[in-house]
């Protein structure tokens, strides 16, 4: 479990992890959150379980000293998968820089499936 510490302020990976996820599930058009592939995934992270159950889904990494981020998602079939991910883009940038106060390089956003939405 590793931390990023900014300004006297230790922030841990898993935080910002569960931050995002969160983030790109409130994005209208988002069914889920969809598993990363393993070969994306720390080896670390495999054989110890992880921690969270958006670590699955999301992936955090630096790039001096900025966050990027891995968010695998899935969307309904009757909405504009690229409207979507550019929301899920911006929401999870907006809430990661706001709630932890570090900048966001880039947020790179997955669509694995889509799901058919039940109709009512």
């Amino acid at each position: 479990m590793e931390t990023k510490k900014t300004s006297g302020l230790a922030i841990n990976n898993e935080a910002v992890i569960q931050i995002a996820g969160i983030a790109a599930l409130e994005v209208e058009g988002v069914a889920g959150l969809a598993k990363r592939p393993a070969q994306l995934r720390n080896f670390k992270s495999i054989m110890s379980g992880s921690r969270s159950r958006h670590s699955k889904s999301v992936g955090f990494s630096t790039d001096n000293g900025a966050i990027v981020l891995d968010v695998f998602i899935t969307v309904y079939d009757h909405i504009k998968v690229k409207d979507v991910a550019e929301a899920v883009q911006l929401n999870v940038k907006d809430k990661v820089q706001s709630m932890t106060g570090n900048a966001v390089a880039t947020v790179n956003v997955h669509v694995d499936d889509l799901v058919i939405a039940e109709e009512e």
